[in-house]
């Protein structure tokens, strides 16, 4: 198990140890793993972290990458929602989920506080039980679970994503003393359920009065076509709950689950001590300081599959300096796809 998680998410950073577990990371994984060994044949060691081993993010969608190591105990598969193409799956292990969990449950603590309140997911409970595996919408949604007193799906089990069980939403904030709740959903999802929608009285004047954080992440493909912006989002949500409410995106890879990258309030995304993030020029894929190109993601999480480290599709620029948030360490602007690059379902931005 990793030594890096269980420090504060935006602590000091100790790159030595950092890069120290992810070579340790990658020899496991060219051990055990005999797709990734054979792509990566002569890599012995990195003295950086930048020279550290990747898979295109591509590879995932076309090829089943498995890190069979002794005493691996496997759970369901993980995949990307997609768009008619082919999806990325992601076989989960009982290791890595757990260190996955720490890892969510720290980064979202440290946005939204440690205390539980009822959590009320845009989705479809039915998908916690199909065999094929988990969404990874709903795997974002249960990302939240450790803030959760009680969990709530607002959406029937029918193809629409926009009719609201409210009756569900009045029954639980009259059963909980508290005024404080989180709301999760795919961003569009989030947009045609809840903030273009009218909803009833007198869950209206209830609502007024809870203090709601709206959690989203991807799915801003279909609202960028239809011009709706994340300030417009951000101000239709907050007109329907009350003071202290607020708004958190954040970005996440299906195949790195248990990493996410909320905003900030400066507006940035910050890289907790087990992760880091790489910028390389999309021409030479060389590392880049402060320019716009390709993400690289890293997270010494991942035993049961090579995704510890992954170059993206996703633009992005590293920012410089200390943030007025305080927190420490790398920070980064989120910056779209690449022009024509594959659609990737529920992790678009």
């Amino acid at each position: 198990m990793t030594d890096l998680i269980g420090r504060p998410p935006y602590g000091p950073r100790d790159d030595e140890t950092l890069l120290s577990e992810l070579n340790e990371l990658t020899r496991h994984h060219r051990k055990y793993c005999a797709p990734f060994a054979r792509i990566w044949p002569d890599w012995s060691g990195s003295s950086r972290i930048e020279d550290l081993p990747y898979l295109h993010v591509g590879l995932f969608k076309r090829g089943a990458f498995t890190t069979e190591f002794p005493g691996v105990r496997r759970g369901r598969t993980l995949r990307s929602s997609g768009s008619g193409g082919p999806v990325s799956r992601i076989a989960l292990d009982e290791e890595s989920s757990t260190l996955q969990s720490r890892s969510a449950a720290a980064i979202l603590e440290d946005l939204l506080g440690s205390h539980r309140r009822p959590l009320f997911i845009l989705d479809r409970a039915q998908g916690l039980r199909e065999r094929s595996g988990l969404s990874a919408r709903l795997a974002a949604a249960m990302s939240l679970r450790p803030l959760a007193s009680e969990i709530h799906f607002l959406l029937p089990n029918t193809d629409s994503d926009d009719e609201v069980d409210w009756h569900r939403i009045e029954a639980a904030l009259d059963a909980d003393s508290g005024a404080d709740v989180i709301v999760y959903g795919l961003t569009s999802i989030l947009w045609d359920a809840w903030a273009s929608r009218s909803i009833p009285e007198p869950l209206r004047s209830r609502l007024s009065e809870t203090r709601v954080a709206f959690v989203h992440s991807g799915g801003w493909k279909r609202l960028e076509a239809r011009r709706v912006d994340s300030n417009s989002l951000e101000r239709e949500l907050l007109a329907t709950s009350g003071r202290g409410s607020r708004v958190l995106d954040f970005y996440g890879l299906v195949e790195q689950v248990g990493l996410v990258y909320p905003l900030c309030a400066e507006g940035f995304r910050h890289v907790p001590v087990w992760a880091d993030v790489i910028v390389r020029s999309a021409l030479t894929l060389d590392p880049l300081e402060s320019e716009p190109g390709l993400l690289q993601l890293l997270n010494v999480l991942a035993r049961g599959t090579p995704s510890h480290s992954v170059l993206t599709e996703d633009l992005g620029r590293l920012v410089p300096g200390s943030c007025p948030c305080g927190r420490s360490g790398k920070r980064f602007d989120l910056l779209g796809r690449v022009p024509k690059a594959e659609v990737r379902g529920c992790s678009n931005v």
